[in-house]
């Protein structure tokens, strides 16, 4: 078996991967431009994408400062960095002897500076990248690039929650299944304790999805409130836990008669001062760490409120 063999059916399977999503050539999505005008904010670029690199082109999902939807593949930065794993940064493509024949850098937009963080799928197959791009050359901070590689992940989240959503409404017998071990009560509410392991989130985010779909959510609606979820256990996980899988985390979730979803989030930990979370997006916060998890949870949902210190997180969404 030749090398070239290998390589074709590892992009065979990549792109059958990429077919799984149902998201080539769909709409703008709010969840995914703001991750793009995060990315662009923080890494201080006038550029920033979540790319999709297709058979021949690479598709824009989320663009900023971008006027094309596409581009050729052929010419496409990002191919270059879903070859890897991490974060593939160009200081200056001018002088990169991969880039600096490129149009795109001889002409319009005249590309300098590139940061590319290549987007897996479960599979471990590379999708696109979320990537910042700027005219002049660059670095970005070591600050700037672990926030990079942060939103990177919330990007892969979101496609993760939009996957597992068209797996859930394609597979009846799957959310029957779901349903029937969940303890539903009369008013659709249930309640799980999941150790503090990421490994542990997916169940109880197909557990909410399932029961959104039955009641006959809006598509994007439900992942917001997946997303939100995802990123309230983690954030749960994270900082209530310690990371010590040993600890627990319980949610309850139900729908109210108003059609309104709550969910509680409660973690052991020492809880924290709310006031003392700085807006990230202020330009003086863009670099620091914190934060993002719970302007990103205030974002999706429609009412969030922490009690007992901190400890517990309630949200709220109202169907629409």
């Amino acid at each position: 078996m030749t090398a070239n063999t290998d390589e074709q059916r590892d992009e065979a399977a990549r792109l059958e991967t990429l077919r799984k999503y149902r998201i080539l050539d769909t709409e703008p999505e709010i969840a995914f431009d703001d991750l793009a005008l995060l990315a662009s904010h923080i890494c201080e670029t006038p550029m920033a994408a979540i790319t999709l690199v297709d058979k021949d082109r690479q598709w824009f999902k989320s663009r900023i400062g971008l006027a094309v939807p596409e581009t050729p593949r052929s010419i496409s930065f990002c191919s270059h960095a879903i070859a890897g794993r991490g974060i593939v940064i160009v200081p200056d493509a001018s002088k990169d002897e991969r880039l600096r024949d490129n149009p795109q850098v001889t002409g319009d937009p005249h590309i300098r500076f590139y940061a590319g963080a290549p987007l897996i799928a479960r599979e471990g197959h590379a999708l696109g990248t979320l990537c910042v791009v700027d005219r002049r050359p660059r670095r970005l901070t070591a600050a700037q690039t672990e926030a990079l590689g942060a939103l990177q992940r919330q990007v892969e989240a979101q496609l993760e929650l939009r996957r597992r959503l068209f797996e859930l409404r394609a597979a009846n017998a799957n959310i029957e299944k779901l349903a029937g071990l969940m303890p539903f009560c009369s008013t659709c509410e249930f309640t799980m304790t999941i150790p503090a392991d990421p490994a542990a989130i997916p169940a109880l985010t197909e557990g909410v999805t399932a029961m959104l779909t039955q009641k006959h959510w809006p598509e994007e609606q439900i992942m917001s409130v997946g997303l939100a979820l995802q990123e309230a256990v983690a954030n749960g996980i994270r900082h209530g836990c310690r990371g010590d899988a040993s600890k627990q985390l319980q949610c309850t979730v139900n729908i109210s008669g108003a059609g309104e979803v709550i969910i509680t989030v409660r973690d052991p930990g020492t809880g924290f001062d709310l006031a003392g979370v700085a807006n990230p997006l202020a330009p003086e916060n863009m670099l620091k760490p914190s934060g993002r998890g719970i302007f990103l949870i205030n974002g999706l949902m429609d009412d969030v409120q922490f009690t007992d210190g901190g400890r517990e997180l309630q949200m709220k969404k109202r169907k629409t």
